[in-house]
């Protein structure tokens, strides 16, 4: 088992990285100072580095393989902040809980046999490098992976929702809105009758699906008439199927809104497409048992998600964890500045904590017990049959 006392080795090294990724927040596919303090960690520790993963300049991969053959634990790692808001869902824990845990327990896999791979993925808040590296086969070869996500309370590993986000450009002809508006075509208009399309479809789709949209431009000036107007939208489902079907009639209701209006419309995707996770109970169950050794707090039960993330993607080629390690802060919502600050409290070090030791020691029985390795693979074969 790794210990306590193992993580002491590490603490003040981590928590330095945390605190300068909150004080130095950058955004997605910007992350280049994150990418330094996280993967000159690793090198220290013995890992290979590989950079300008997939295209994206801020993406890695660490490897420390044991000579002897055995399985491949990968641990994700984020860091890119929000805009306007810094760390205020905690990417700067994240990066820090995942490479933690694979220098923890790069320290055992001499004994045991197999690898641990940290693969850094950026821009998970926006065009998510995961969708990108399970399209071309990064985790192929990886047998679980593994990320901890902080929380105002601990919880279990659940599901999450497919999303896409959809921008709708709708173009017509400008005119002078007084002098002569029998001349123009009015591309607000089409996004006006996309959104009053959509609301009455909600009555008829399934509960879990979420639709929520904005108007980014809606013309340059009340005298003229919009000739451009855009409307985003991220739509989210349970499953990847059933949103393939609402993203289908929304696509109509945009084609109509565009005949009654006499606009054109375009549509296209403003950022990647995420797949829903699929939860995975065995994998979770022991990441839980772990969990419960080094905290005195509650493990709530998984509930269903309304968010989206781009482990998604992972679970759909391998077994994929995303439990919820609480901060002690019950009701302190992520994409808050509260949440941001509760970071770098001696709550959130306790949350690093806790979730480098549960995850270093849930993949190392990975690597010690092969059966448990199997039931994990033996689920995730089954949820893909349904």
């Amino acid at each position: 088992m790794i210990e306590l006392q193992d993580y002491e080795t590490i603490k003040n090294d981590l928590e330095h990285n945390a605190i300068d990724m909150y004080r130095n927040p950058e955004l997605g596919d910007e992350e280049y100072r994150a990418m330094r303090l996280l993967t000159t960690e690793l090198e220290k520790h013995g890992f290979i580095i590989e950079t300008n993963i997939v295209n994206r300049p801020t993406a890695f991969i660490a490897t420390y393989a044991s000579e002897k053959e055995g399985p491949t634990i990968c641990y994700l790692a984020e860091y890119d902040a929000l805009k306007g808001l810094g760390h205020a869902c905690g990417h700067n824990l994240i990066g820090n809980m995942s490479v933690g845990a694979g220098i923890l327990l790069s320290k055992r896999v001499d004994e045991t046999g197999g690898k641990v791979v940290v693969v850094g993925t950026p821009a998970e808040e926006t065009n998510g490098a995961k969708v990108t590296m399970a399209e071309e086969g990064i985790f192929d070869d990886m047998d679980v992976a593994l990320m901890v996500h902080p929380s105002d309370v601990s919880s279990e590993s659940g599901d999450m929702l497919a999303i896409d986000p959809l921008q709708f450009d709708f173009y017509g002809k400008a005119a002078h809105a007084a002098g002569n508006p029998e001349e123009g075509i009015n591309a607000l208009d089409g996004v006006l009758q996309l959104f009053n399309g959509i609301n009455p479809l909600r009555e008829h789709l399934k509960d879990d699906v979420r639709i929520h949209g904005i108007i980014t431009n809606g013309g340059d000036a009340a005298n003229i008439v919009p000739e451009h107007a855009t409307a985003q939208f991220y739509i989210r489902a349970n499953e990847r199927e059933y949103l393939d079907e609402v993203v289908e009639k929304i696509r109509k209701v945009a084609e109509g809104a565009a005949l009654m209006t006499g606009t054109e419309v375009v549509i296209s995707n403003f950022e990647l497409s995420y797949n829903n996770l699929i939860p995975n109970d065995t994998l979770s169950n022991l990441f839980t048992k772990h969990h419960k050794k080094f905290t005195d707090h509650t493990i709530h039960k998984k509930e269903k998600s309304t968010g989206s993330a781009d482990i998604g993607d992972v679970s759909h080629r391998i077994p994929a964890l995303h439990p919820y390690v609480g901060m002690n802060c019950p009701g302190v919502k992520a994409h808050t500045p509260e949440f941001r600050e509760q970071t770098i409290t001696e709550d959130g070090f306790k949350a690093l904590e806790e979730a480098v030791l549960a995850l270093a020691n849930t993949g190392l029985e990975l690597l010690e017990n092969s059966e448990v390795l199997e039931a994990v693979k033996k689920e995730q074969a089954e949820r893909f049959k349904k």
